[in-house]
């Protein structure tokens, strides 16, 4: 590891401790709020977050309570890691949030079954209020540690809609429009950089079904205020997202009424790549998910992902459509 030269600034904040063996419950405490604040482990006793004020102010209450029970640490600035590239740092977050985001939605997952089970009532939503709370309050906690903007976050949010949905009597819940001629004409459509397989599907809908003269804004996962007339897609509180167990492209079909010879076939192959559920288990899925893995190792720039994306959307359409099922 290296410090960061003077010129750049540092990217990374490093914590190195070392915990007495005794007594063990000290080594699980530390290791639990290493977890809760979002910290990832790069060796057993290597922990990083990114460098800004409130990580700094983490890790030093983890310092206190490793040196109080007897330990040794030190916080330190860092521009390279053991030799890691900026990129595979951002992928260890993403994955370990992906992680939290997936067991999230088993539970979301498990409680929906449970509300399924017996007619929703007043009672039956009381008994299942509390769950679908700390599922929430969950949620909140993992977006707060979300650094990187893992994928599977819209995924676990459209679940807990649904599920929030289906626990609130039909007259407290606010009508969705359906879209009218023109309204969709010319408009930004923003989602959130580095697109995907279902950021890159529902990219391509969009310009080619919905809003052909369309123009498209790549923005960070976290923070942005959309600009009036903007509408998001496949990102948090976006105007077009997951709902329930419909990824993005699914919804969007759903929304426009897209009845088009191929779709459905496609929208199919997009769900089980991003879900990663298996529901439709489409031979063609596989290759799909390879190619746009692929091609989003070769290009990091998002037009160019659109633009190589798009290609292999025309050509799945065209298959499904020849092969009509």
């Amino acid at each position: 590891m290296t410090a960061s030269p003077a010129a750049e600034p540092a990217r990374w904040l490093m914590l190195i401790h070392q915990i007495p063996a005794k007594p063990a419950y000290v080594r699980v405490k530390v290791g639990r709020r290493l977890a809760r604040i979002g910290a990832v482990a790069l060796k057993n006793s290597v922990y990083v977050l990114p460098r800004g004020e409130s990580a700094q102010e983490d890790f030093q209450w983890v310092m206190r309570e490793v040196t109080a029970a007897g330990g040794d640490a030190a916080l330190l600035d860092a521009h390279v890691i053991d030799g890691l590239s900026d990129v595979v740092i951002e992928a260890m977050f993403r994955s370990a949030r992906d992680a939290d985001y997936a067991a999230l939605a088993g539970e979301a997952r498990a409680l929906e079954a449970r509300s399924a089970s017996a007619s929703i009532d007043d009672a039956r939503a009381d008994e299942l209020e509390p769950d679908l709370a700390r599922l929430e309050r969950r949620f909140e906690e993992v977006v707060a540690i979300d650094f990187f903007g893992a994928a599977g976050r819209e995924s676990a949010h459209g679940l807990l809609i649904a599920l929030r949905r289906s626990l609130t009597p039909a007259l407290e819940q606010p009508a969705t429009e359906k879209p009218r001629p023109g309204e969709f004409s010319g408009r930004t459509w923003v989602t959130r950089a580095g697109i995907h397989i279902d950021r890159i599907g529902s990219a391509w809908l969009i310009r080619r079904f919905i809003d052909p003269a369309g123009t498209f804004k790549f923005v960070p996962s976290k923070g942005y205020v959309p600009e009036p007339g903007e509408l998001r897609f496949d990102m948090f509180e976006a105007e077009f997202s997951h709902e329930g167990e419909l990824c993005t492209f699914e919804v969007l079909c759903a929304r426009f009424a897209l009845n088009v010879p191929g779709l459905q076939a496609v929208a199919e192959v997009v769900h089980d790549i991003d879900l990663k559920d298996g529901k439709f288990a489409r031979p063609e899925t596989a290759g799909l998910a390879a190619q746009v893995a692929g091609l989003s190792l070769l290009h990091r720039e998002d037009e160019l992902r659109l633009a190589r994306g798009s290609e292999l959307f025309e050509q799945l359409l065209a298959y499904f459509a020849r092969k009509r099922v």
